[in-house]
């Protein structure tokens, strides 16, 4: 392995590339320490741990490589560009033109970029007005700067909200720099990023009781984990990786036959192939869905349980919503999950054109007719999949919680052993070991993965 990457530094162009992107995501890192210049930086908004507005933050902050609870330049992150490019995905099975412009190929889809670019910016104007408003209302802001009523002048306003679209402007530029020079996909690198930063103050909220109460021991006391609950969580997070790696990878190889044709005195055509369903199709979509959506009806009846204190049926109804707090929450989380699999599946994947792409290469399933038959056979084979999919979504979805509660391990630990941050960043790594293996294979050098 030491000798592949030592091969990866001695090709020139791919150094090159490697290096660049290095040194972007270092400047996204520097940035996303970078205050805004209104608020107080020894000031935090939201804790993890607060539940409630604290806990949809720090979910957000996962998928958007952001930093929510402190307000910076990158505070929003990349969270308005990827819900553009949500919408704009979703419009594109439902509003005709954009289906057009999807089926031009290259030059829809710089066309459908373009309206992404603009959306981005419409939704950051908005998010950070509805942010620097939040500040106001917590307390965030230096006191220097509030007027005589405690508020914020609408010139220190509209300066944070435009630092923060401009922010999230070039944080969209650097993503595509990335793609264009460097290696690897740029919005997914720098999310990747932002997981991989937490890990060390999620390594050091693990190990810190132990140090301040004397060092590891075996066994568990009040506040304190033992070296054995260490070689536990080690050996869980290995295994969890490596389901997550089987599964992302799995496939359902469909064989399909192409048929013979003549041209002169030469016939083409007759191989045997197969097409590739992969058992994970819709990805991480899903848990963001499911966790969002489960998000809102805390933060909702958290706040009508403290505005109307004399019904305590709220406080109990916010509790069942909280992440984590029992068994109905992981029955709605495990419900949403399957209805958003199969719910992003059906967008993203549709048998009707990859039965006319079959047909019009020439190219049949065995035992089916080309058109609806295969189209048929397509979305079930699918249906079925995407059940095992789900079901793998599920349970990795809801191992931090039952290892948060098992364990009585930080959740900012416990995450990392599942749900959004892990499916990401394995899926970005695969993506990028793949880019370095073209370059590789290119030059008739043996891939990162390949075994010797």
């Amino acid at each position: 392995m030491w000798e592949k990457i030592r091969v990866v530094f001695t090709i020139p162009e791919l150094r090159t590339k490697i290096l660049l992107t290095l040194g972007l995501l270092a400047i996204y890192r520097i940035g996303w320490q970078i205050p805004l210049p209104i608020v107080d930086p020894a000031k935090s908004l939201f804790s993890e741990s607060s539940g409630g507005m604290g806990a949809m933050l720090a979910q957000v902050a996962t998928f958007s490589a952001s930093q929510l609870s402190q307000a910076t330049i990158f505070g929003l992150g990349i969270m308005p560009y990827i819900s553009a490019s949500i919408i704009f995905q979703l419009l594109g099975s439902v509003y005709p033109p954009l289906e057009r412009l999807q089926k031009e190929g290259e030059s829809g889809r710089k066309k459908i970029n373009e309206y992404t670019r603009y959306a981005t910016v419409l939704l950051c104007l908005g998010q950070s007005w509805f942010y620097v408003g939040v500040l106001i209302r917590n307390g965030m802001v230096h006191e220097g700067m509030l007027d005589a009523a405690g508020g914020l002048s609408f010139g220190w306003q509209l300066t944070a909200v435009m630092t923060m679209t401009a922010g999230t402007v070039f944080l969209m530029w650097l993503g595509e720099q990335i793609d264009e020079y460097g290696i690897g996909n740029g919005i997914s690198l720098l999310i990747m990023a932002g997981i991989l930063a937490r890990m060390p103050r999620a390594g050091l909220t693990l190990i810190q009781p132990m140090i301040e109460q004397g060092g590891f021991q075996l066994g568990s006391g009040k506040g304190q984990i033992g070296v054995d609950t260490l070689l536990v969580l080690a050996v869980l997070f290995v295994g969890v990786i490596v389901g997550v790696v089987f599964i992302t990878q799995g496939q359902r190889r469909i064989p399909t036959q192409s048929a013979k044709h003549v041209r002169g005195r030469r016939v083409y055509g007759g191989s045997r192939q197969y097409l590739p369903l992969r058992v994970n199709q819709a990805g991480v979509m899903p848990i963001i869905f499911a966790s969002s959506l489960l998000l809102f009806p805390s933060v909702i009846f958290g706040f009508l349980s403290q505005t109307l204190s004399n019904y305590p049926s709220l406080n109990y109804i916010a509790g069942i919503f909280s992440r984590g707090q029992g068994f109905v929450y992981n029955v709605l989380y495990v419900g949403l999950i399957y209805f958003f699999c199969y719910f992003w599946t059906a967008i993203t994947f549709n048998p009707k054109d990859m039965s006319d792409n079959l047909k019009n290469y020439g190219t049949f399933i065995p035992g089916y007719r080309p058109g609806k038959r295969t189209a048929d056979y397509l979305e079930k084979v699918m249906v079925r999949i995407t059940y095992v999919g789900a079901g793998f979504l599920a349970l990795v979805a809801i191992i931090p919680t039952i290892i948060g509660g098992a364990m009585g391990v930080d959740y900012s630990v416990a995450s990392f052993f599942g749900g959004t941050g892990l499916l990401i960043a394995v899926s970005v790594a695969f993506d990028l070991v793949q880019k370095i293996d073209s370059h590789l294979v290119m030059r008739n050098y043996r891939g990162l993965l390949e075994k010797g």
